[in-house]
């Protein structure tokens, strides 16, 4: 009677936990102005740690009986390890939390909440539908890169017991990691890169917001410059700077500047620098010959066809 009970105060609560993240995500969908506030705010609740109140409601402290999310790593217990277990146990319970989330799907701190909250749900579900496989593996691969970032800025380990799981549950078991689709890194691949690049001349004149703006320059601006942590081709480098310099032409020669000045400060580049600048001098030669020449041709056959 007291573990059915217990089972039935956690369920309980955890139901309630459910329900306020649903209410929350709900607002973020109806007020756009508010969505960004909302959806940090809800981010900083799941990754709070559980309280000695909330504990007891959720963990059951008997060596027999046991919650999943108990065992946490240096006794830290956050609320999305619990939720996370939850939403394995109960998939039924975080569905409409799920579709919010596939709604606010491009906003910021959408995929750092669906990370938390379902990493373990997507390694336990069958989803048939590869389309949407993908789109859930992208959101995680998203969404632990900037968590990992956020656990290296602020210099602790909030988020260890989830890098732990991919770690240990789905890195070193083939058939779980093997679920991930590999078109999750296609998006660095050249071809790819070079099309989207080629695309972006569509949004020339169109006025952006000020955050999208500052993020669309800040992305563009990192897939300019040799090295890690992307390693970008000199072809994906030009076609970088090429929208850059097309979308937000003010500043343009300032930015190449700077950059010419961070690169001279690592000289093992200059040699393919200066190779590179070499034969673009003899192609942008050569095609000013040929031009000339093609030109001059042209010219001459004027008054022959007249």
């Amino acid at each position: 009677m007291e573990k059915a009970s217990f089972s039935l105060r956690s369920s309980a609560y955890l139901d309630a936990l459910t329900q306020e993240i649903e209410r929350k995500l709900q607002r973020a969908l109806a007020y756009p102005s508010q969505r960004l506030k909302v959806l940090q705010e809800l981010f900083a609740d799941i990754a709070l740690e559980v309280d000695d109140r909330a504990r007891e409601m959720i963990v059951r402290t008997e060596q027999d009986t046991i919650s999943p999310a108990e065992d946490s790593i240096h006794g830290q217990l956050c609320f999305y390890d619990v939720l996370a277990d939850y939403y394995v146990e109960a998939p039924k319970q975080g569905k409409p939390i799920l579709d919010l989330i596939v709604q606010l799907w491009s906003q910021s701190f959408a995929s750092h909440i669906f990370s938390l909250l379902f990493h373990k749900w997507l390694f336990e579900v069958q989803l048939d539908n590869s389309e949407v496989l993908l789109r859930f593996s992208s959101a995680l691969v998203q969404g632990a890169t900037n968590v990992f970032w956020i656990d290296i800025h602020t210099n602790t380990r909030r988020f260890q017991s989830f890098f732990g799981y991919l770690l240990e549950e789905v890195a070193l078991e083939p058939k779980r990691v093997n679920k991930i689709p590999v078109q999750i890194q296609k998006l660095k691949v050249e071809p790819v890169l070079l099309h989207y690049f080629s695309q972006l001349k569509a949004l020339q004149g169109m006025e952006l917001r000020m955050t999208t703006s500052t993020r669309l320059k800040a992305c563009l601006y990192s897939f300019t410059s040799p090295g890690g942590p992307m390693y970008p081709t000199r072809t994906v480098r030009h076609a970088a700077w090429d929208a850059l310099d097309l979308l937000f032409p003010v500043g343009r020669y300032p930015r190449h500047l700077i950059s010419l000045f961070f690169r001279l400060l690592y000289p093992w580049y200059w040699p393919s620098s200066c190779w590179n600048f070499i034969v673009s001098c003899i192609k942008a030669v050569l095609y000013s010959v040929l031009g000339l020449i093609f030109s001059s041709w042209a010219k001459l056959e004027e008054p022959k066809m007249s």
